[in-house]
């Protein structure tokens, strides 16, 4: 019997073949395997302009992969965020994504003076970042500003909540068992719809 749970994986890595790409696909086996229905996004593979051209002045029309990508949004109740954390954020094709689909009227509404309607409610998240630095020195020394602002700026912002974090790294000094440890991790979450 499927697993009701619908869950989103969005790669925020502009390549799909990647370390990033290696954890979707690890998770979505894992999810897969318990019976969750899973949907992906390769955000490299989609076709948008990820510049809010005019700013929140006038709306750019919507091309067809975000209109699709809008309607996998509305059907999740889980969507995981698997991308690199570069310059202590995300990189610029997600936070584009981010900019051009968390818009007004969709992910939120404003109700008047610093109140807003949270329009993404019911849905659950979990950002898995990889870094080259140890996640320590993220937590301590810049306490994790570029995390924060994804999870409670955008993703919290809009209704979505709990939002998880994972962090995995440092990547590009780890071993090849390390890196195996780390997909198998990954896979077990995906088992547990986490």
């Amino acid at each position: 019997m499927k697993n009701k749970k619908n869950i989103l994986l969005i790669l925020g890595h502009p390549l799909s073949k990647s370390f990033n790409g290696a954890l979707t696909n690890a998770y979505a086996q894992g999810a897969r395997k318990k019976g969750f229905t899973v949907r992906k996004l390769e955000l490299g593979k989609l076709k948008f302009d990820p510049i809010l051209r005019h700013a929140y002045k006038k709306r750019m029309k919507i091309e067809p992969d975000l209109a699709s990508a809008i309607k996998d949004i509305k059907w999740a109740k889980h969507i995981v965020f698997f991308y690199p954390y570069w310059w202590g954020s995300c990189p610029a094709l997600l936070q584009g994504f981010f900019e051009r689909v968390f818009t007004p009227g969709f992910a939120f509404k404003f109700t008047g003076n610093y109140t807003w309607k949270k329009l993404l409610k019911g849905r659950s998240a979990r950002l898995v970042l990889t870094m080259d630095t140890p996640p320590v020195l993220d937590r301590v020394v810049w306490r994790s500003a570029g995390i924060r602002s994804i999870k409670f700026n955008i993703l919290e912002f809009c209704g979505i909540k709990p939002v998880k974090i994972t962090r995995i790294g440092p990547v590009k000094s780890s071993s090849e068992a390390k890196k195996q440890e780390w997909l198998k991790k990954i896979e077990k979450l995906g088992e547990g719809g986490e």
